[in-house]
């Protein structure tokens, strides 16, 4: 079995590769090419925290792969991750365990892969300006991601929190992307192409009223019955709310079960040309990233199959522990 830490992670998963992963992920389903079960997610009531488990396989190409892990949002003031996790990949035809890799960082690489396939799809043609809600791993993630071919040259993040703010605004500069910060996201709202919600909020950030015709809205942090984004208003005044899996998306996203379970349509229909993203460059379109283990399976496989070939990260006799 191979150990992949952080690192080797990252060393195998560029963003070009994640994006292919994620899109294969996708359209993986929507040809009914994938085991993708219900999530388990849960905790108890009170408490911020969040356990879940994912596990799924792409048909006739994976393995089983299962992700374990945690959600901890006073993690930001400790200096860490809010979401931690470890992935398990079994050989498709023994079950033999193939890898364990660090699932934090995989998770981090490709929801913001993800969602930057969403926004190819789903964006009006001339998008430029994005607006990241947000300043922890995945907003930061998220800025790299969508920024990474150069389709937007005007970029905005916002932060309750001032200090993660700066930090984040000086670590992206540092790494050659032109990102401003705004003390409030109404008048940033008032102009961006994109908003991307990368916080763990459980009460909406911003009103319908705030966005411009043609904003696609990429809602990441919604992905429990308890984290609200965005309210009911944003889905109203949606032409359409695309999700990357209806059942797990109505079951999970708070502003979906509030709503009372819309019509939605699926990432994977739109990419397959089967299903109608956005009818006009005027409709405001939302995404909900609600997170699959097909997502994680389509990623962790590629990360598999790149480290064995270039031999990267530490094995394991499994066979004699």
């Amino acid at each position: 079995m191979r150990i992949l830490d952080d690192d080797a992670v990252r060393a195998v998963f560029d963003l070009d590769t994640a994006k292919a992963s994620q899109r294969a992920a996708f359209l993986a389903l929507a040809r009914g090419d994938a085991w993708q079960p219900g999530k388990i997610m849960g905790g108890r009531d009170g408490d911020p925290d969040t356990v879940f488990c994912y596990a799924a396989r792409l048909a006739g190409v994976s393995g089983a792969v299962c992700k374990f892990g945690s959600v901890n949002p006073g993690n930001a003031e400790r200096g860490l991750p809010t979401i931690h996790a470890v992935v398990t990949v079994l050989d498709p035809e023994t079950g033999v365990p193939l890898a364990l890799m660090d699932g934090t960082t995989l998770t981090t690489l490709r929801t913001a892969a993800a969602c930057a396939v969403a926004v190819r799809a789903l964006a009006a043609e001339d998008a430029h300006r994005l607006l990241v809600l947000g300043s922890g791993v995945q907003a930061r993630a998220h800025v790299r991601a969508l920024c990474h071919d150069g389709s937007f040259e005007d970029v905005r993040l916002w932060s309750p929190n001032p200090a993660n703010l700066a930090a984040a605004v000086t670590e992206l500069r540092d790494e050659g992307y032109k990102v401003e910060a705004v003390t409030t996201p109404e008048a940033a709202l008032a102009t961006a192409d994109v908003v991307v919600c990368a916080t763990l909020a459980t009460e909406p950030l911003f009103n319908a009223a705030d966005l411009t015709a043609g904003t696609t809205v990429i809602v990441v942090g919604s992905f429990a019955p308890h984290r609200h984004e965005i309210g009911p208003d944003v889905l109203a005044a949606s032409r359409r709310a695309v999700v990357d899996h209806a059942p797990t998306a109505l079951r999970n996203c708070g502003p979906l079960i509030t709503a009372g379970h819309p019509d939605v349509v699926e990432l994977g229909h739109v990419l397959a040309d089967t299903a109608t993203g956005r009818d006009s460059d005027d409709d405001i379109i939302t995404y909900f990233s609600s997170g699959l283990g097909i997502q994680d399976a389509a990623a962790a496989w590629t990360v598999h199959q790149r480290a064995e070939r270039l031999n990267i990260g530490h094995t394991l006799n499994w066979s004699s522990t």
